[in-house]
């Protein structure tokens, strides 16, 4: 067993629900909405137009900026309108809506088959980048940007754990597709120059371990059990338990020699690198009390969470909160318009039962999310100084940027405080003032470089 790390948190994990369903592949709806902002860094544009013909795979959304993922037609068909729709991380965003034809052709050359060992490194990153793979866990941080490093790594870690309660897909993907997962691994290997490989999988999922480990006999791939705790599964924990590592406040995984990624991307990085296929579909769990049937889907980019809860039966009772994600980190939905993203790990329907917590009170200074606090630091106060708008304290005094958002604090509070919202409230303060005080010096340092 590897070590563990501080604190964590043990919640009810609720993915007996789904976790036995293999994956059913959803047909693609009538109607697909396929956002312009899917990943972290600026927003695509559309490079179509409202009555174009398109083809799967084709190229529907780019940017000239340096941290952005292409975004392409999970679908062929018309592109009926370019709007505002509902966004899952945001209210609204530009998105370009496509009239599904039902013939489902792909772009001209797609998919394909192609020898990745007789690929140059330059080539298979390209690969990537015109797929416009993202972090599929989540983070939606762009892939070919992660996987060229500008300090040197020893060690390529996947993420396996899928330690969110509820969520399957991670899990399902493991069990039935383990030879994917592993040649994704190779790949991001070879890529990254790195000679140790290890996939991270939370003990409670045997099944995947062993799959795991027998796909990847013989190529040099460790996969490793650990300990069933959340948030085990976040990168900074990761790090910790697999390489017994430390990344430094306001640093990078590079920064100590890492790179992280989940099992869902390496299998994406797969597929795009050996069948040339841009990420048009993603693997997801639709669960919760209030779904009918409970279950994990491969489902196209653009689906709009009405119809992929459709698919599951519907609701069988009136749902008190719809997530996006899973109940510790996932976001409240007010709408089931939204459209399913690259990032889109799950979608969560929760009835008043498992919502109701009560009112909040005040902190009663116990102490328990000080305990639980994986990063070390101190929500309470955290919390209470974001409450007072005493957002340089929270920055300066008590390490505000650190916090990972897990959700571990507001679980284990009795005063029933929703601290990571005051936590989230302060850090989105302190990046405003951040960029704001960089779009000042940027202008002075134009003068400073004239004279």
């Amino acid at each position: 067993m590897f070590r563990s790390f501080l604190g964590g948190i043990h919640p009810h994990d609720g993915k007996e629900l789904a976790k036995a369903k293999p994956i059913e592949v959803m047909p693609a709806p009538k109607e697909l909405v396929v956002p312009m902002s899917q990943h972290i860094g600026a927003p695509c544009t559309p490079c179509v137009k409202v009555g174009d013909l398109v083809k799967r795979g084709q190229l529907i959304g780019t940017s000239p900026a340096f941290m952005h993922a292409d975004i392409h037609a999970p679908v062929s068909g018309k592109v009926i309108r370019i709007e505002e729709r509902p966004h899952s991380g945001r209210i609204s965003c530009s998105a370009v809506v496509i009239e599904n034809d039902g013939e489902d052709s792909w772009a001209d050359g797609l998919p394909l088959e192609r020898d990745w060992t007789a690929m140059t490194n330059e080539e298979i990153l390209n690969a990537i980048q015109s797929a416009g793979i993202v972090g599929m866990g989540g983070a939606t941080f762009p892939a070919h940007i992660k996987l060229k490093p500008s300090k040197p790594v020893d060690i390529l870690i996947l993420n396996g754990a899928e330690c969110e309660p509820y969520l399957t897909a991670d899990y399902r993907l493991m069990l039935e597709s383990p030879a994917q997962v592993v040649e994704g691994t190779q790949i991001l290997a070879r890529v990254l120059g790195v000679k140790r490989s290890v996939i991270g999988i939370e003990d409670n999922k045997p099944e995947a371990i062993d799959a795991l480990k027998k796909a990847g006999a013989g190529t040099g791939i460790e996969v490793a059990a650990l300990k069933t705790k959340y948030p085990q599964g976040a990168e900074k924990m990761l790090i910790k338990v697999l390489a017994d590592r430390e990344v430094p406040m306001g640093g990078l995984p590079m920064d100590v020699g890492a790179v992280v990624q989940n099992v869902g991307t390496v299998a994406a990085i797969a597929d795009a690198v050996v069948r040339g296929v841009p990420l048009t579909e993603r693997i997801m769990t639709v669960s919760g009390d209030a779904i009918a049937e409970p279950k994990n889907l491969r489902v196209r980019i653009g689906t709009k969470y009405s119809d992929a809860i459709a698919f599951c039966g519907g609701f069988k009772e009136e749902p008190d909160k719809l997530l996006a994600g899973g109940p510790m980190m996932g976001m409240a939905q007010f709408t089931d318009e939204v459209p399913v993203m690259k990032g889109s790990s799950g979608i969560l329907a929760l009835t008043r039962r498992l919502t109701e917590h009560g009112p909040e009170m005040n902190c009663i200074r116990c102490g328990r999310c000080v305990k639980a606090c994986p990063m070390g630091l101190v929500p309470s106060m955290l919390s209470i100084l974001s409450q007072r708008q005493d957002f340089a304290a929270c920055r300066d005094s008590y390490g505000l940027m650190n916090c990972v958002e897990c959700g571990c604090c507001t679980y284990i509070c009795p005063a029933k405080r929703n601290i990571v919202q005051y936590i989230r409230n302060a850090k989105g303060f302190v990046r405003a003032e951040m960029a704001k005080a960089k779009a000042k010096e940027e202008p002075a340092k134009k003068e400073g470089a004239k004279a």
